[in-house]
């Protein structure tokens, strides 16, 4: 039987929000690698100080603040990459399907959006179906996953995955300045890794996440652009790089946000 055989990803809705995060928390501790990622609706405005050395947080925060957040995957491991199975015959990833974005009354860039659309998202769907962003941020704040020191998240190219959970979390607009949104990123999510980052310190590595787990041989699982199997992908990633690059040493690249840099989170 085939890797994609073994895993499975567990589409969130509102309906069944509750049971999911039960599991979650019963298995957070033994699984403490949250590997993370989001869709959301593009990049609809471009600040002017394109001069500046905070550029891209300034883009970050402009287009975070104004859209919503449409899916969030994760994927949970032990530090060997070990996914939990929840009681069940397979491995066990997370897709959470958020309500709030309407693709009628709210903007966004259009080719992010049709690009979701091929790869299956069901906006009407969404709208009818998905979870409430305030009753979500309820249960993630009970959860054991943020606010916990034992918690190690991973991600790819995150800083705007970050603003959006960071967004959820506050229930207000992001901070005016990089270093107050790293203050909050140490608050909510003490340690993190970048893939993205991590790959500079490699040899021959490069590329976006598909171009790197390519080069690295580690298989997709699910369709790309959704939440669930990017997430997934992130994670078996991580550790294979890790394991291939970083032998014991991957934890002085924690803290860092790939394009945010000069406001990494160590001191």
């Amino acid at each position: 039987m085939s890797i994609k055989d073994l895993v499975q990803i567990r589409d969130v809705w509102s309906d069944n929000l509750e049971y999911e995060f039960a599991l979650i928390r019963d298995i957070v501790d033994d699984y403490p690698y949250v590997a993370m990622d989001t869709e959301f609706p593009g990049m609809v405005l471009r600040p002017v100080d394109s001069g500046s050395s905070e550029y891209y947080f300034h883009a970050l925060k402009a287009n975070v603040d104004l859209l919503k957040l449409i899916q969030l995957g994760l994927t949970f491991s032990d530090e060997n990459g070990n996914l939990p199975t929840c009681g069940t015959d397979k491995f066990c990833v997370w897709q959470f399907n958020f309500r709030e974005f309407n693709i009628n009354e709210d903007v966004y860039a259009h080719d992010s959006i049709e690009l979701l659309r091929k790869c299956g998202i069901d906006f009407e769907k969404n709208n009818e179906m998905g979870i409430d962003a305030g009753r979500f941020t309820e249960l993630l704040m009970s959860s054991g996953i943020v606010l916990n020191d034992n918690v190690h998240w991973v991600t790819f190219h995150s800083g705007y995955d970050f603003g959006y959970l960071l967004k959820l979390l506050t229930g207000q607009n992001l901070p005016g300045t990089q270093a107050g949104f790293f203050d909050l990123i140490r608050i909510y999510f003490p340690t993190i890794y970048d893939v993205k980052h991590m790959v500079r310190y490699t040899d021959h590595l490069h590329g976006g996440l598909n171009k790197l787990a390519e080069q690295l041989k580690v298989e997709r699982i699910g369709m790309s652009h959704q939440a669930g199997s990017d997430s997934l992908l992130t994670c078996r990633t991580f550790m294979k790089l890790k394991e291939e690059f970083f032998s014991g040493s991957h934890e002085k690249h924690a803290g860092v946000l790939f394009g945010l840099e000069n406001g990494h989170t160590t001191h």
